[in-house]
């Protein structure tokens, strides 16, 4: 069995979408850097938190953890507290093109009963378009970005201003599927 340890409506639709079979345990892990902490390092730290607090409660399931943080310009970009923050993480990332990198963790036994820890990273470069005083405006009012990794939705309205993408795509949703996959088939997790 495979437990996804998050709440991200996106990280479960991309693995209903590769028709993997899991169920969902979210985690209150806070989601913040440590002083001086390097954004691959900061994530692939993240994302092995909450697959551990997970694990430790279902220590015979799969667990898979992630973290996905954008980076532009070396500042790193969570998720924005309010509309105000969400618009300031816009006009950073307007005109640019930045970094989104997602931590993953897969935590289970492995044959020899055995318990592994399975931490990597991939990393996706995407240039977002110039935008316009409204259109920082109307994105910021519209909702979408309040709960995404660096203010906005690749999938969703943010879509019309993404000019390029360089490496996987289902990374910047949130969860990079093939890396995902290779994991589980390497681990028997599927």
């Amino acid at each position: 069995m495979l437990i996804l340890a998050s709440a991200s409506p996106r990280r479960k639709e991309l693995l209903r979408n590769a028709q993997i079979k899991f169920t969902v345990q979210p985690t209150n892990v806070p989601e913040v850097p440590e002083p001086g902490e390097q954004p691959d390092a900061c994530a692939k730290r993240l994302a092995r938190k909450k697959a551990r607090a997970v694990a430790s409660l279902r220590p015979e399931a799969f667990v898979l953890g992630a973290d996905t943080i954008v980076v532009v310009h070396g500042q790193m970009l969570a998720k924005p507290e309010d509309k105000n923050d969400a618009e300031r993480m816009l006009r950073l990332l307007s005109g640019r093109t930045h970094q989104v990198i997602t931590g993953v963790c897969l935590m289970g036994k492995s044959g020899t009963d055995a318990t592994f820890e399975d931490v990597r990273s991939e990393s996706t470069l995407v240039t977002m378009e110039r935008l316009t005083e409204e259109e920082f405006r109307f994105y910021a009012e519209s909702g979408e970005p309040l709960d995404k990794a660096g203010g906005y939705a690749i999938q969703g309205i943010a879509s019309r201003w993404i000019s390029r993408i360089e490496g996987d795509y289902s990374n910047v949703v949130g969860l990079p599927v093939p890396l995902v996959y290779r994991m589980l088939k390497q681990h028997a997790a599927i």
